[in-house]
């Protein structure tokens, strides 16, 4: 154990948002912190810290052993340049290297027992810096800024001159290097794209300290934890497997509280009505047998209600036409920025029903796309056509469709004037803006606010054409999991950008990566993607291998509903899986109640026959768990 909370309690006025928590952490181990957003997952980093304190509980470290946390947000105006300010975590390392050049530099003088004296010391320092790696500190250093997305040419420029997303990356780079015994990183994968979410991975795998980890990022949460601590209404869970294993057994444990409270209300209805039965008889007896069951139902240990998610917000997507069978054609788009080629010749069409994820590193060009699609920029070159009866609803991921100085309530009601005050209050709860909230300014909002608030007047656009750029930034897990369900149940057709790879998998139909200023194309989700990107050679979609929409091949299109079909017998014997558990549950939830009875907890026979099938079940729910599990 390296990292012990116990009974943790927190809270802010009357909001409790810690209480009685616990867990522990091992030497090595990594855990993940997850919760929706305003459970209060940064805050017990930061109580971890030190930096805020408990109102009950302790936190215990280990002796001797270190803690580094990287916070969202970062306040650094350095006028160091990255580079410099990397260098300052090797300071220790720089002074040993000064002092052999010293050293190196006196013992040329030195004779005899002097020179001895010198070469000794000389010795031992350099097993120190040895040691630490003082060798190859720099080729450290350069390949903690490449994997975290820093070129070269970024090396020279000040930290006081850089985005908030860009110090975050440099207090990462810093964090990295400085391997203190235990990291504490929230949101670690904001401000990073895909291939630095990927080399994060591999360094958080091998790191040789525990990590402790808030992330909404479900891909990242599955590479590397092997713990989950649930933070739920000020209450700490924990799970152990990775986030796939925590989300199967959360439903489970969350389907099992709530048939364990309804079984009991219908328990306890059905008592109520015997009970009102048995008085109406108004006979002597009847009434003493009402009052025995009136004590038995006072004496009842009552199951609390299961807390409801109210965070959820309500997204139904849902076109007003349907449009034709061409969505978009793009023929030989190419864009610059002054002498900074994204991109040329790029071609692809889109076709109805088809949800197309569109990826690649930052910087490469994948706004800039989905602007000129939307008429937001012009093209250099290039042709784009929609097709028949196409409606476009577009999310900006600056959210520059909002306006700064309107309120909630008038940035939907001045675009969606026919709607009544009734029905905009509607709408607005469906996406948790209730009360006063909606004559907030949009100004005022959070970034999780204005995406909820972008999303709401997508849903009311009833376009058939949905233009996505990063739409699940700022959304909690819970939220990302109703959008990718609202999408998937989407009847039009969808273009997105993500660095979101989950959602990605979940949602995509088929990806487009946008690499070296080319597209290349792969049908199917993020998995089948990572598979084909090592084995296959693709050739990039340009104005040479799409001359229309046939391009993507017979062949292709053939693959894509034959992994259509798996996908949908898959659910279905998921379904039936589902269905079977249950089932087998309530069987047992039978037995236990025979078992109880007077007439059979007397009767051996009986007992040792309903133990028998009570044990059969089990082991069958045994297989079918593992059969669920290995579906899901």
């Amino acid at each position: 154990m390296i990292l012990s909370c116990q009974n943790i309690d927190k809270a802010f006025g009357d909001k409790v948002i810690l209480s009685n928590a616990s867990f522990l952490i091992e030497d090595r181990e990594k855990a993940a912190i997850v919760g929706i957003n305003g459970a209060g997952k940064s805050t017990l980093l930061k109580i971890i810290t030190g930096e805020l304190s408990a109102d009950g509980g302790s936190v215990i470290l280990s002796k001797g052993k270190t803690i580094g946390y990287l916070a969202q947000q970062q306040n650094n105006h350095s006028q160091h340049t990255i580079y410099q300010e990397l260098l300052t975590v090797k300071q220790e390392i720089l002074d040993w290297e000064q002092q052999l050049r010293t050293l190196e530099t006196e013992m040329q003088h030195k004779e005899g027992e002097e020179l001895k004296v010198l070469l000794e010391h000389y010795t031992r320092l350099n097993h120190q810096f040895e040691d630490a790696n003082g060798y190859a500190y720099k080729s450290e250093l350069i390949g903690v800024l490449t994997g975290l997305g820093f070129q070269e040419a970024d090396y020279h420029r000040k930290i006081s001159t850089l985005s908030g997303g860009q110090k975050t990356r440099v207090a990462l780079g810093k964090l990295l290097l400085t391997k203190p015994d235990i990291l504490l990183l929230d949101e670690p994968t904001n401000h990073l794209d895909m291939d630095s979410i990927a080399w994060l991975e591999t360094f958080l795998l091998n790191y040789g300290g525990a990590v402790i980890v808030v992330s909404h990022d479900r891909y990242f949460l599955n590479k590397i934890v092997t713990k989950v601590i649930q933070v739920d209404n000020g209450k700490v869970t924990t799970f152990s497997g990775n986030y796939s294993d925590y989300a199967m057994k959360r439903e489970m444990l969350r389907n099992t509280a709530y048939k364990a409270y309804e079984n009991q209300q219908r328990e306890i209805k059905h008592q109520e009505d015997v009970i009102a039965k048995l008085r109406s008889f108004n006979r002597e007896k009847s009434i003493k047998r009402a009052e025995s069951r009136e004590k038995l139902l006072n004496k009842m240990d009552l199951i609390d209600k299961p807390v409801e998610v109210n965070s959820q917000m309500k997204l139904t997507l849902e076109p007003d036409c349907i449009s034709g069978n061409d969505v978009l054609s793009v023929t030989g788009l190419a864009k610059s920025f002054d002498s900074l080629s994204l991109f040329s010749d790029i071609s692809f069409d889109v076709k109805r029903g088809e949800r197309i994820a569109l990826i690649g590193s930052n910087g490469s060009g994948k706004t800039t796309i989905l602007k000129i699609i939307t008429g937001l920029m012009e093209a250099d070159d290039g042709m784009i056509k929609t097709g028949a009866n196409v409606h476009i609803g577009y999310y900006d991921q600056e959210h520059h469709v909002l306006h700064e100085e309107k309120t909630i309530f008038d940035e939907i009601s001045d675009d969606y004037p026919d709607l009544n005050h009734t029905k905009i209050r509607n709408v607005l709860a469906a996406f948790l803006f209730t009360g006063l909230q909606v004559f907030q300014p949009v100004g005022d909002l959070s970034g999780g606010e204005r995406g909820r608030l972008s999303l709401a007047k997508l849903m009311l656009s009833e376009a058939n054409f949905l233009i996505l750029d990063e739409p699940t930034n700022h959304l909690d897990i819970d939220s990302k999991e109703i959008l990718e369900q609202a999408l998937n149940s989407y009847t039009g057709t969808v273009l997105y950008v993500s660095h979101d790879r989950y959602f990605i998998n979940k949602t995509a139909t088929r990806i487009l990566d946008l690499r070296e200023k080319k597209l290349t194309n792969y049908i199917g989700n993020y998995d089948y993607y990572l598979e084909k990107k090592e084995t296959l050679s693709p050739v990039s979609i340009t104005s040479e291998s799409t001359k229309s929409s046939d391009s993507l091949g017979k062949n292709d299109w053939q693959k894509q509903k034959e992994e259509q079909a798996k996908q949908r017998k898959k659910e279905n014997e998921l379904k039936r899986v589902e269905e079977e558990i249950t089932s087998l549950e309530e069987r047992i939830e039978e037995i236990d109640t025979e078992m109880a009875s007077e007439e059979v907890c007397t009767d051996v026979e009986k007992c040792m026959e309903l133990q028998k099938e009570k044990d059969d079940v089990t082991e069958k729910l045994e297989i079918l768990y593992e059969k669920w599990e290995e579906l899901a």
